[in-house]
């Protein structure tokens, strides 16, 4: 059958609308195929480094609170009563040596009572040599008869009432002349005096206190620590102390205290410090009690982000997709956080960057620079 020519015409113009149909829905096609490569190019914007969990060394640690103490502080008084104070020879802060004069009375009254028991003293040794004349003379007689046993004894016995009386002189002299010697405070330690009341011209009791003095100039730290720790702390431990001012001062364990108390549960664990540090007594300060070490998972302080109270790092797949990993954190030393739990160890993590970072995001991975080797503080470059 032959067509005619409008036939014709009619069926190439739907051949070439069929064709122009199909052209348009390849080149759909293919924008749809570019535009998730786009949108995976837009996604990998973010170049990233990686790193992995190394184990690294942490210092065992029990940190305390306290204060700062004298080790033992001396106070010291008048013995002689009524007496005016004449001269006060030191000052608070003054370091002072055994025996050295720290303040003196009035002796004047004390002198003048000292001169008459040796006047009386003095007598009494003459009526004694007197006394004993007699008794020996008496003796003597004895054997003749010229003396009766009544006068004999009665001259024995007046040589021991003589000698009694010298004797009670000479304790009145030590006694004076021991109060003589109490007109003048000394030190009963070397130190350091901390306060000082003594004001001249006061007229005191005894047992008046005049000063106070740090023994030894040694200083302690108190520091209060659970009861639960106790048990942990050794006598010889070293403690790394930071005073209010930021000063270190590193001290030793003295002893752990018997007993807790019972409202704080709390024992004091006593400290000695070193000499001519700058903490100063009634200061607070925190230790920290050095146990040892211990081995555990480290990341980079960078590759650790907090959110909403919560610890998380970004690992990396093979296919450079970030997934977020809730992680638990623990101790830090330097730049590096301890990672304790919800980490695989061999998972790469992003290292740096991590908070502009989404769950699923696509990353560009690169490698990350070595890090700096670091020198021991007692090596020479």
């Amino acid at each position: 059958m032959q067509l005619t020519r409008p036939t014709l015409f009619k069926a190439t113009v739907a051949i070439a609308l069929i064709g122009a149909v199909v052209l348009t829905l390849q080149a759909e096609a293919a924008d749809e195929t570019k535009a998730p490569a786009a949108a995976s190019s837009a996604k990998a914007a973010l170049t990233v480094s990686v790193t992995q969990a190394q184990t690294g060394s942490f210092p065992l640690r029990i940190s305390a609170n306290g204060g700062i103490a004298p080790w033992q502080e001396a106070s010291i008084g008048t013995e002689a009563n009524g007496l005016r104070l004449n001269d006060v020879k030191v000052n608070v802060g003054d370091v002072v040596k055994r025996g050295q004069v720290l303040a003196t009375f009035a002796p004047d009254t004390v002198q003048a009572e000292l001169a008459q028991i040796r006047a009386s003293v003095a007598e009494a040794q003459a009526t004694l040599a007197e006394a004993a004349g007699n008794a020996q003379r008496a003796r003597e007689l004895d054997a003749s008869g010229a003396l009766s046993a009544q006068q004999i004894n009665q001259y024995l016995t007046l040589e021991r009432t003589a000698q009694a009386r010298l004797d009670a002189q000479k304790a009145l002299l030590q006694t004076q002349q021991l109060r003589l010697r109490q007109t003048q405070v000394v030190a009963p330690d070397a130190g350091i005096i901390s306060s000082r009341s003594a004001t001249v011209g006061a007229v005191l009791p005894a047992g008046q206190e005049l000063f106070r003095l740090i023994r030894q100039g040694r200083l302690e730290w108190r520091g209060e620590v659970a009861s639960s720790d106790l048990a942990r702390i050794q006598p010889g431990m070293t403690v790394n102390l930071v005073g209010p001012s930021g000063q270190n001062v590193v001290g030793k364990v003295r002893m752990v205290a018997p007993t807790v108390d019972p409202t704080t549960r709390n024992g004091l664990v006593y400290v000695d410090l070193p000499p001519g540090n700058a903490v100063r007594a009634g200061m607070f300060a925190r230790g920290d009690f050095e146990l040892g070490s211990s081995q555990g998972l480290t990341l980079p302080q960078s590759a650790v982000v907090l959110r909403d109270g919560f610890s998380y790092v970004y690992t990396v797949d093979e296919n450079n997709k970030v997934s977020q990993v809730k992680v638990q954190t623990g101790r830090r030393v330097g730049d590096r956080v301890e990672i304790l739990g919800g980490l695989n160890a061999s998972a790469k993590v992003v290292a740096a960057g991590a908070g502009f970072l989404g769950d699923g995001d696509t990353v560009k991975v690169v490698q990350a620079p070595p890090p700096a080797t670091s020198r021991p503080s007692n090596q020479k470059p």
